[in-house]
């Protein structure tokens, strides 16, 4: 603690510019980021090469606009489409098909999505990627063997954020409501409100304003319709980790028809999206449930 007369300025809360930097750093948390990250990267590549995978397929002009499609064995399958997360600066979708593993082999497709990565892209581009990927993904459901009526979103932690963003209801075309479209979502570890995390060395690269980060934070934009969600967090996350997945919890109770709050208290931040295909889990329980698939 500061001694008196030597304490720090705050500049969010109780917090001070080194206690809100730390609230948004998620490795804060663990010994060692880097395991989780290798493990992602280890786990997608053997997951490509056991599975039959379309890689690379382009969704828009951007050279960073594609993804990988993970094709179910029966048509008019249910779609799992996975968004990673890395503060928007960091991963591809290169780190994104481990959740294929299972998902796929009990029935499902699955399709991981890449976006350009800030500083070269700002955020406002980014939503617009991602939410022109899963545009595609709708219009091109037939022909992929997809049950354009079970398509489920996922991300994690700034996947999450992108997810939620593409929930909101401005930006399909008239009469196409997202709550329509998709049919739920699992958000992990997300960040909804990113106010305070303009405040952060995180903005560094990103560059948001009071303005845009209000307009980039579906926390406060949220429709009056959203799909059944799973709203999942690691034990190990930071207070305000815990707070904002807390608030967005309570905020979409009365919107969506169905809500699962988890809070898996062995994980952190990073290994929670294990267990996102992971039947014997509470999470991948739940997943598997929405998808409508029996246990491996």
């Amino acid at each position: 603690m500061a001694k008196e007369g030597h304490m720090h300025p705050l500049v969010h809360r109780a917090y001070d510019q080194a206690t809100l930097d730390r609230q948004f750093s998620p490795s804060s948390c663990v010994s060692d980021i880097k395991v989780f990250l290798d493990e992602y990267a280890a786990l997608s590549k053997r997951t490509r090469g056991e599975l039959t995978v379309r890689a690379g397929i382009p969704y828009g002009s951007e050279r960073c606009e594609t993804l990988d499609f993970f094709p179910a064995a029966e048509p008019d399958a249910p779609l799992l489409v996975f968004v990673h997360g890395g503060y928007w600066q960091e991963l591809s979708k290169d780190d994104s098909s481990f959740p294929a593993r299972r998902t796929v082999p009990a029935g499902a497709a699955f399709a991981a999505l890449d976006y350009g990565l800030a500083p070269e892209y700002r955020l406002p581009e980014i939503v617009a990627q991602v939410r022109r990927g899963l545009e595609w993904l709708l219009t091109h459901a037939g022909e992929l063997g997809v049950d354009r009526r079970r398509i489920h979103l996922s991300g994690s932690s700034a996947g999450a954020h992108l997810v939620l963003m593409a929930l909101l209801d401005d930006w399909r075309p008239a009469g196409r409501h997202p709550a329509d479209a998709f049919a739920g979502a699992v958000l992990l570890s997300g960040v909804y409100d990113l106010e305070p995390l303009r405040l952060t060395y995180v903005n560094e690269p990103l560059g948001l304003t009071a303005e845009t980060a209000r307009l980039m934070s579906p926390m406060h934009r949220l429709p009056d319709r959203l799909p059944p969600l799973v709203v999942a967090r690691g034990g190990a996350e930071t207070d305000e980790f815990c707070r904002q997945h807390a608030e967005l919890v309570e905020a979409v109770v009365t919107r969506s028809p169905e809500i699962r709050d988890l809070v898996v208290s062995h994980r952190n931040h990073f290994d929670i999206t294990f267990d996102l295909d992971d039947p014997a889990s509470d999470l991948g329980r739940a997943l598997f449930r929405r998808l409508g698939l029996a246990a491996p």
